[in-house]
């Protein structure tokens, strides 16, 4: 039966309906893939480009690599040019030592880095008194690193033997944020007394630093204290500086004391005790290192009243600390002392502790919390008790005195007693702690 045009009409209808929707079906997979290939492209892009800009960081980190290879070798030339030169130097310094049969009593070294106005002061002040004394203490400058005014300026002086350590590798600290100046210090010494003591084989050495001023009697008190090192074996080391020497807390020019602690800031030691030390020397903060009781065990120090050393160095790797308060106010001995004709037998262990003793105990005790204005009315001597460490540092603040322990023991304390002068006169204030009684004998 024939179909109708509506009928046809109908199909061809449907027919391009449905040509029409497989033609959009068609162009939207198409622009589908499209887009998917264009983002394809662009990854691809963005991935070539990241790839070139790691294999150009690659390169430069590669070059970087090289020039850092090549500076250390241009350092490891030079470290061993400047060894060269430094042995070669010494060998010409050591050519200039005094060579006329005098055994010198002590090698001076003055322990120098970069402060050259400083270390001018420090040598103008020692060669007032060395000069006539120079075959018994000859004397060093000890520069640590290669400041060119600094080396200039010691070789400037030809009585001078001139040393130079000089360590390219970095400083390596072992705690965050700590000083690598500490670390660089520790290593000069050690390095420098060595070569004193070892190398050229000195029997004594007196340490001294770039900013100091010393007394008229400096060299004539460590020759009579060379004598109390060689014989006491209890003593580690004797020094020219008192922490309380202020003014107004010293008298007497000829007084002199053992101490549990060690003062430093100008001492002498012996090759013995060096040997001693040297293989187990700190990498940083030598002197609180050997004020530990591990390091001088049950041995003593000698130290002064009145300081034979003046400190100055306001500038320096410890940034004044204490200087206005502590250092500046020091009184720097002004009267010359025959150390050779005083009898310092007192400072033998047993005589000294016998001697001290006796002086504490006849003090007149104060006790209350007002033993310190108590203190000030009194017209003898005085000891006042003190129960802990915050307890001393409050009578310490008081007086004005230094405040600060080390590994348990106040500065210039012996036996727990810390002694100094009242207002500059002959008056004595003793702080003692609860056991200095005991440990005295007492």
């Amino acid at each position: 039966m024939a179909r109708s045009p509506c009928d046809l009409r109908f199909l061809l209808l449907a027919a391009a309906a449905a040509f029409i929707y497989i033609q959009v079906r068609l162009f939207t997979t198409q622009s589908h893939y499209a887009d998917r290939l264009a983002e394809a492209e662009r990854s691809e892009n963005q991935c070539t480009s990241q790839l070139k800009s790691l294999i150009d960081q690659v390169s430069m980190q590669q070059e970087k690599i090289v020039a850092l290879e090549e500076m250390k070798i241009r350092q490891d030339e030079e470290r061993a040019h400047l060894k060269i030169l430094i042995q070669d130097l010494e060998k010409r310094s050591v050519q200039k030592l005094p060579n006329n049969n005098v055994v010198p009593l002590a090698a001076v070294v003055i322990m120098a880095c970069n402060r050259p106005d400083y270390l001018e002061r420090t040598v103008e002040s020692i060669l007032k008194y060395q000069t006539s004394v120079a075959s018994k203490f000859p004397l060093f400058i000890s520069q640590d690193g290669t400041n060119g005014a600094v080396k200039k300026k010691a070789l400037d002086y030809k009585q001078i033997t001139y040393m130079q350590h000089v360590d390219l590798e970095p400083v390596q600290t072992e705690r965050p944020g700590e000083l690598t100046a500490y670390y660089k210090i520790a290593k000069h010494y050690k390095w420098a007394l060595d070569e004193l003591f070892i190398t050229h084989n000195f029997a004594r050495v007196v340490i001294l630093e770039d900013d100091m001023e010393i007394a008229p009697d400096f060299f004539d008190y460590f020759e009579a204290a060379a004598k109390l090192l060689d014989n006491d074996k209890t003593i580690m080391a004797v020094s020219s500086w008192n922490d309380n020497g202020q003014k107004q807390f010293v008298n007497d020019p000829k007084a002199l004391y053992r101490s549990d602690f060690f003062p430093g800031l100008g001492w002498m030691l012996t090759k013995s005790t060096w040997i001693e030390l040297s293989p187990k020397w700190p990498k940083a903060y030598w002197d609180d290192w050997v004020r530990l009781k591990e390091v001088h065990g049950n041995r003593q120090f000698i130290r002064p009243e009145i300081c034979r050393t003046y400190n100055f160095g306001k500038h320096g790797s410890s940034m004044g600390q204490f200087f206005e308060q502590y250092l500046e106010p020091i009184k720097l001995n002004d009267a010359h002392i025959d150390w050779n004709s005083e009898d310092l037998s007192y400072l033998g262990e047993d005589k000294f502790l016998t001697k001290f003793g006796k002086e504490v105990a006849s003090a007149t005790p104060l006790h209350g919390s007002d033993a310190v204005l108590k203190a000030h009315n009194m017209a003898a001597d005085v000891r006042i008790q003190y129960n802990d460490q915050e307890d001393f540092e409050r009578i310490a603040r008081q007086f004005g005195i230094f405040e600060e322990w080390k590994d348990g023991i106040p500065r210039t304390a012996y036996k727990g007693v810390v002694v100094f002068r009242y207002n500059s006169s002959s008056r004595r204030i003793f702080l003692v702690s609860s056991d200095s009684l005991r440990q005295l004998g007492l």
